[in-house]
């Protein structure tokens, strides 16, 4: 019988790496859910951010490069948590703070930012630091990183209405 019982052990932290790839699989599944309830209209009357659909179509293709390059990053930990910090400040700043100044309006990407974005991000630095892979200097910087990934596409969406960027 003593054969059967064996005490449970701690299974082994999940490495990095492996966090960083399931945020790719997360951020996968959080398009889907932007693109099937409509981000782009919720995106022009909310946020009021000029996006047509290639616009999206394009960054978020983008976005999931970015997160491929973060899991092979796994070496420079700084510059790969810039894609956890990057899905942190797009759950926060772009789906439940949205929602909360527009007192429940329903934001495109919403459910896979709380459920899955919050949980994997605070994982993947949860992991890093507690690994000794990066000091807080790294988490500032990836930080920093992350929300300039984020405010690129939104910035260079503002310039193009600009005479100077017109090709017409």
């Amino acid at each position: 019988m003593a054969a059967f019982h064996r005490p449970l052990r701690k299974p082994p932290a999940m490495p990095l790496a492996d966090l960083l790839w399931l945020c790719v699989a997360a951020y996968g599944l959080h398009v889907l859910e932007e693109f099937q309830f409509d981000w782009r209209n919720w995106a022009r009357a909310v946020i009021k951010l000029p996006v047509e659909w290639t616009d999206f179509y394009i960054v978020n293709a983008l976005v999931i490069v970015l997160g491929v390059v973060a899991a092979n990053l796994v070496r420079q930990p700084a510059l790969a948590l810039a894609f956890p910090a990057l899905m942190l400040i797009n759950a926060l700043f772009f789906h439940v703070l949205p929602m909360i100044r527009t007192h429940g309006r329903y934001s495109p990407g919403v459910f896979t930012a709380v459920l899955l974005f919050f949980p994997l991000g605070i994982a993947c630095y949860h992991r890093a630091l507690s690994a000794g892979l990066v000091g807080w200097p790294g988490v500032v910087l990836s930080f920093i990183i992350g929300a300039l990934l984020m405010a690129s596409p939104i910035v260079l969406l503002q310039l193009k209405s600009r005479t100077y960027f017109r090709q017409t």
